[in-house]
C-alpha cells in the first residue's frame, strides 16, 4: 500500500478498558476517544495491537456491557473510510465476528506482514512470541481451543465475565511492576524473537504491544523494533509518516 501524501499510519495498544474499575477506565476511555478524534484528519490506517479491553468475550447474542464511547468512535472512523486493523491480545482473544460485522474492522489473531511505501512491517500483539514462557503458551492454546470457547460461552455472562475479571486482576497483581523495567536486549523476548526472524527474512519495522513499556530498539542498523507501550501509564503510540516510524506520547 502506498500511503497518500500528508496521511499517516497510527499504532496503539493496551488500553485495558474495564480495569481496574469503572471510574478510572472511563477516564482512560474518554482520553483515548479524544486522541482518536484528533488523528482522524490525517489517519489513513489505524492499527490497534491488542488488549483494547481488559476482558472481552462475544457470546452468541451478548457482548460485554460498557465501552460505548470507544466502540462508537471506532465505528465512526471506519464509516469515514479510515482502514482499521485489530490484533487480538491475551485479554481480548475471544472475538467472533462482532468487530468485523458491526465496526468494519479486520481482526487478526497472529502477527501479519504489511508493506507501506516500500517498507516491510511485521505487526502483532506480541504475546507468546520468542523463547520461554511455556506455561502461557500452553494456556493460550487451551483458551483458543473451540471446545474451551464453547464451554465458556455456555456459562451465564454474569458468571463468565465475573470469573474472567477475577483472574485478570490476579494476573496483574502477580505481574506487579515487572512491566516497568527494561530487562536488557538479551532478555527482552520480543527483541530476541525479532532478531531470530531477521535471520530468515528482512523487515524494516517490527511493531508490537503487550509489553506495556514504550521501546524503540535498533536491531541491526537496518531494522527497528518498536513497542507501543500502553495507555495506563504512558499514553504512548507509534506513527508512520510515510518515511519512518516514530514513538510518540499523547499530551492533553
Amino acid at each position: 500500500m502506498q500511503i497518500p501524501e500528508n496521511k499517516k499510519i497510527y499504532f496503539l495498544s493496551d488500553f485495558h478498558l474495564g480495569a481496574p474499575d469503572y471510574a478510572r477506565s472511563l477516564v482512560r476511555e474518554k482520553k483515548i476517544v479524544s486522541f482518536l478524534d484528533e488523528i482522524k484528519q490525517d489517519a489513513a490506517v489505524i492499527f490497534i495491537l491488542g488488549d483494547l479491553f481488559d476482558f472481552w468475550f462475544e457470546y452468541k447474542k451478548v457482548v460485554p456491557k460498557g465501552f460505548t464511547r470507544i466502540l462508537g468512535k471506532l465505528a465512526e472512523l471506519s464509516d469515514s473510510g479510515i482502514t482499521l486493523y485489530f490484533f487480538t491480545g491475551n485479554h481480548d482473544m475471544w472475538m467472533s465476528g462482532y468487530f468485523e460485522k458491526e465496526l468494519g474492522i479486520r481482526v487478526f489473531e497472529e502477527p501479519q506482514e504489511f508493506e507501506f511505501n516500500g517498507l516491510k512491517f511485521l505487526i502483532g500483539h506480541g504475546d507468546g512470541l520468542g523463547p520461554g514462557d511455556h506455561r502461557y503458551k500452553f494456556l493460550k492454546k487451551v483458551f483458543r481451543n473451540k471446545i474451551a470457547r464453547t464451554l465458556f460461552g455456555a456459562m451465564h455472562p454474569s458468571w463468565g465475565i465475573g470469573l474472567a475479571n477475577y483472574f485478570s486482576r490476579k494476573s496483574r497483581a502477580a505481574t506487579g511492576s515487572a512491566d516497568q523495567r527494561f530487562l536488557g536486549e538479551d532478555k527482552e523476548w520480543l527483541i530476541v524473537y525479532c532478531r531470530d526472524v531477521l535471520k530468515k527474512k528482512h523487515y524494516d519495522y517490527f511493531l508490537f504491544g503487550h509489553r506495556h513499556l514504550p521501546l524503540e530498539i535498533s536491531l541491526n542498523g537496518e531494522s527497528t523494533y518498536i513497542n507501543t507501550g500502553d495507555w495506563i501509564k504512558y499514553d504512548s503510540y507509534a506513527c508512520f509518516d510515510g518515511k519512518k516510524v516514530s514513538l510518540l506520547y499523547y499530551k492533553k
